[in-house]
């Protein structure tokens, strides 16, 4: 498994854990342990989404507000680095 696939499945589980704790303070929104831990997960999927646009561009269309393209010259999800 390559870096980026690394980092990508990283982001993957941040992001799964945030929606997750999200949908559970909707139903519990006094539970404080649940919003700093989602905090830190948020923060920690903030390191790792700067970290990979940095080594590999942006996730989005919209991460780059400099060049609003850019984020096409970036290697796609389904091309690997072997290509």
């Amino acid at each position: 498994m390559t870096e980026r696939e690394i980092m990508c499945k990283k982001l993957s589980s941040y992001q799964f854990a945030v929606d997750d704790m999200q949908l559970y303070l909707d139903t519990h929104p006094y539970d404080a342990d649940t919003v700093d831990k989602m905090n830190d997960l948020k923060a920690k999927l903030e390191s790792v989404r700067v970290e990979f646009e940095k080594k590999y561009g942006p996730l989005t269309a919209d991460a780059n507000s400099k060049n609003r393209w850019s984020w096409v010259k970036a290697p796609w999800p389904w091309e690997t680095e072997d290509d």
